[in-house]
């Protein structure tokens, strides 16, 4: 599973958004997005780069990993 660090999420549109950006680029993946922590979880089979470039073409900004 690969957690990942979003800054810029603010309310549920923004989960919203980033939920449907993940989906589009890992379909089938399970994705969970925790506005409150700031993270995105994505288990599925699909790139770390190809999750960080769908969360920022959503106009989020992928800030790290998340422990």
């Amino acid at each position: 599973m690969l957690k990942l660090k979003v800054a810029g999420m603010s309310c549920g549109g923004c989960v919203s958004s980033v939920t449907q950006a993940v989906s589009a680029a890992a379909p089938g993946a399970k994705v969970s997005v925790d506005l409150k922590s700031g993270e995105v979880a994505v288990d599925g089979t699909v790139s770390k780069q190809a999750i960080v470039s769908a969360i920022e073409d959503a106009g989020y900004d992928v800030v790290g990993e998340a422990a």
